[in-house]
């Protein structure tokens, strides 16, 4: 376990709770978006049950379990979550923990949907990934339907322009998108090798198509020295035909395609918020995620991947002062691990990444006591045409990194 367990609360799941500058507020799960990803009820029962009865059981069906189950915990899951986790990270980092270790026939992936096919397709057959909450989705992931990505592809194919383009996959996408860039000769990235990629496919081709997550496509292609207009918006919300809203010279010159995706936790962080940092503590330093929108990047110190911004923290002189673009959880773990130093987030209204938020302790605890009785609940499979392409552009990115 990597917190104790009289420090530990679970949150109630009726709603998402954020903190403001003027307290707690909760919004209700119907304002997230909706995600194709169904969930079964779970037994009444487990939402009756306390904090430490949920720490208690887990550990009882653990401990029948043994070394066959591993429990990962991404880095912005909540405290009464990261408890539970034999190892956390970011979802790449993760998936690669799963694969390592093939002494565990079962993983239960604390994170979302698309990190749970990642780490069936890294892993061993014999292995078994489970997701506790089916409907822990992606927003980024789901601005890419893969439809839409095809008809794209398409449409550069109708222009003969395909035969130049590299299509590059951040890993916050369907394994089928993966596949889709194992099939077309290209490859996925993350946030902390996203450079990397790109420079491997434009080695390979005159042009990138860089999806979902539009501000990582562009902040990474700047930092390469693309300029901004050649770094283009592919809006798929466009009618077929229309090039994504650009004319064919555009196409022509572009560089990178940016996909019209984002992160709805990276995206409120704004230029505004580093100026009034930046005033409350003179000298601080602001680091954020590179999925947070240009300007926001630009006016920052340092950016870059979850691993990044922890070490960034961690290697500050006691007594500094950090203001972090990125999701709140992992932000208040830093400042907990970091108690030398003043780290708060740049949102003053803080709310978590919703769908991280699904995975409950009542969903792991379900999770946990259905598999030490024999029963798997949950499991994510990637059928096995999907897993091959997918595996090509994931083994594509490891020459890279």
């Amino acid at each position: 376990m990597t917190a104790t367990q009289d420090k530990i609360k679970v949150l109630p799941l009726a709603g998402i709770a954020c903190e403001t500058q003027t307290g707690i507020q909760t919004l209700p799960l119907s304002s997230e978006p909706s995600f194709a990803y169904w969930q079964q009820d779970i037994p009444r029962e487990y939402w009756d049950l306390t904090a430490d009865q949920l720490i208690e059981r887990v550990a009882i069906a653990r401990r029948k379990l043994g070394s066959r189950l591993i429990v990962l915990g991404h880095h912005y899951q909540r405290e009464d979550i990261i408890q539970f986790a034999d190892f956390r990270g970011d979802s790449f980092k993760l998936s690669q923990f799963a694969a390592e270790h093939p002494e565990s026939e079962y993983i239960i992936f604390c994170g979302v949907h698309f990190m749970a096919e990642a780490a069936d397709i890294l892993s061993a057959p014999h292995q078994k990934v489970m997701l506790p909450n089916m409907a822990a989705g992606c927003s980024m992931a789901d601005m890419a339907d893969p439809e839409d990505v095809y008809a794209c592809w398409q449409e550069l194919e109708d222009a003969g322009i395909a035969d130049k383009v590299i299509p590059v996959t951040y890993m916050n996408s369907a394994a089928s998108l993966k596949a889709f860039c194992g099939q077309h000769g290209g490859i996925v990235c993350t946030s902390s090798n996203a450079a990397a990629v790109l420079k491997w496919a434009f080695e390979r081709g005159e042009k990138v198509l860089f999806f979902p997550d539009q501000h990582l496509g562009r902040n990474t292609g700047a930092k390469m020295g693309v300029p901004l207009d050649r770094m283009l918006l592919w809006n798929y919300h466009k009618p077929y035909g229309s090039l994504g809203g650009m004319t064919i010279e555009e196409l022509e010159r572009a560089r990178v395609l940016l996909w019209q995706g984002h992160c709805s936790v990276h995206q409120r962080f704004t230029v505004d918020q580093i100026e009034a940092a930046r005033a409350r503590y003179p000298g601080i330093h602001v680091v954020v995620h590179p999925e947070s929108r240009y300007e926001v990047v630009q006016a920052a110190d340092s950016n870059g991947s979850t691993e990044f911004i922890a070490r960034t923290i961690a290697g500050g002189a006691p007594g500094s002062a950090f203001a972090v673009g990125t999701e709140i959880n992992l932000v208040s773990r830093l400042a907990h691990e970091n108690p030398d130093k003043t780290v708060f987030c740049l949102d003053p209204v803080v709310c978590p990444c919703s769908t991280m938020y699904r995975i409950h302790p009542a969903y792991l605890a379900w999770t946990v006591e259905e598999l030490a009785e024999g029963r798997i609940r949950n499991q994510v499979t990637v059928d096995a045409d999907t897993a091959r392409h997918a595996r090509i552009a994931l083994d594509r990115m490891l020459t890279v990194v």
